[in-house]
């Protein structure tokens, strides 16, 4: 039962991360705290579409928030998301080098 429970939790994870703008998200913080004027204006998406993101992303604890006085900041909760994203992202581009590779082979 508790195995079940991990995979449910960990799955909820995968979703939050499920989506190109929320990995944006993440990648965006990489850097350290940003608030939400910043965040809109660097991915170039309206505040309520950003809320709508980092509400999903945050309410897996991947990331954490903070408020000064009007302003609303965001953080990684552990930095170890965006090692465990780069290592996806290192094995994408590996996938794609082996098919380049294989296709290249195959219209020779």
């Amino acid at each position: 039962m508790v195995n079940q429970r991990l995979y449910e939790l960990h799955a909820s994870i995968c979703k939050a991360l499920g989506h190109p703008k929320r990995l944006e998200i993440l990648d965006c913080l990489r850097a350290g705290e940003l608030n939400v004027k910043e965040l809109t204006e660097a991915l170039a998406v309206s505040p309520s579409t950003l809320s709508r993101y980092l509400r999903t992303i945050h309410s897996t604890g991947i990331i954490s928030k903070r408020r000064d006085g009007q302003n609303v900041y965001y953080h990684l909760s552990d930095p170890r998301v965006i090692e465990a994203c780069d290592a996806m992202r290192d094995v994408l581009l590996q996938n794609l080098e082996t098919g380049a590779i294989l296709a290249e082979t195959i219209q020779k």
